[in-house]
């Protein structure tokens, strides 16, 4: 069923896909991550810098790119016009244990804040579970809170959930979390797409270090097409890229609106000194992107087939 949204919603997805409504969005809001792969006592110039190199070189080849506060105001600044930009809302990792992740925010970054500096959506990640009782409930208030949130601001929400173990004795690295992934991802979409978030930004649902049975992967994508009731994109998970490629193209023929994806494309640029970090990125980041910019133009589901704006009409600000 097509979905009527408003002006503000529709522009933002307009501004963060391509002409044919697809995603090709660079994400770099890794913050922790991103200082783990840097060396000991790096300055937080530095690491804004290396950031910003990236995102500069790499914007005008993306529909978007997916930025922080903590690391991300030179980069949104300064990088294309011609790109859309989504900024994270929730605070880097988590709180409680790890097979009890609770979410949190910084007071000081709010919804408001991303609107007003002129970005076309809001992302929020979670960590979920469909299994965890009590947690799980919690997470799905709090998700469906700053969706009305994001939609009282009129920006659309990129919801990105990720799984993880619920026994500490099963690495989600194990076989035996393998075995449930599959499960996990696919009613995690279901439950969390009706929550309202415009977009959901899933990890492949098929750990490929145990399984590379890809018609198995495609069985898995489309049970989630199926379940979801929002467009959905793949994100890298830090895979490498030449994996990450098949997962994009198995994922768009599977019903998936595109990709969202960091570490896969720049990963190996953010250790190089300058003149290296340059050359990389034109000589290698940018024909990743055009790669799977490819897989995503021949394959991709638009979002416009959930879907359509208001109608135009002479009195319609009357009640927006």
């Amino acid at each position: 069923m097509v979905q009527t949204i408003t002006p503000g919603r529709w522009r933002g997805l307009r501004a963060t896909s391509l002409d044919t409504y697809v995603f090709t969005i660079l994400a770099f809001d890794q913050r922790g991550t991103f200082r783990k792969m840097l060396p000991d006592g790096t300055s937080y110039e530095t690491a804004v810098h290396i950031k910003r190199d990236v995102v500069v070189a790499l914007a005008p080849h993306v529909s978007a790119v997916l930025l922080d506060a903590a690391y991300g105001l030179s980069s949104a600044l300064d990088m294309s016009g011609s790109s859309g930009l989504l900024m994270s809302l929730e605070k880097s990792g988590y709180s409680g244990d790890s097979t009890y992740r609770h979410m949190d925010f910084d007071p000081n970054w709010t919804i408001e804040k991303i609107r007003r500096m002129g970005a076309s959506a809001v992302k929020l990640l979670v960590y979920y579970h469909p299994d965890s009782g009590e947690l799980a409930e919690e997470i799905e208030k709090t998700v469906q809170k700053v969706c009305q949130e994001c939609h009282e601001y009129d920006i659309p929400v990129f919801l990105e959930p990720m799984s993880y173990s619920l026994d500490t004795k099963v690495k989600k690295e194990s076989a035996e979390f393998a075995k449930t992934r599959p499960k996990v991802v696919q009613e995690t979409a279901r439950r969390l797409s009706q929550l309202q978030p415009d977009v959901l930004k899933l990890e492949f649902p098929v750990d490929a270090e145990f399984d590379q049975d890809e018609a198995h992967w495609r069985q898995t994508c489309e049970a989630i097409s199926q379940v979801s009731v929002v467009p959905w994109v793949l994100l890298s998970a830090g895979v490498d890229f030449e994996m990450f490629e098949r997962q994009t193209q198995v994922a768009c023929q599977s019903g998936a609106s595109g990709f969202l994806a960091g570490r896969a494309i720049w990963k190996e640029a953010v250790t190089m000194p300058d003149s290296e970090r340059q050359k990389f990125l034109a000589e290698t980041a940018v024909p990743r992107l055009n790669r799977l910019t490819d897989v995503t133009l021949k394959y991709a589901r638009p979002w416009t087939n959930f879907y359509q704006p208001i109608p135009a009409s002479e009195t319609w600000f009357k009640t927006y």
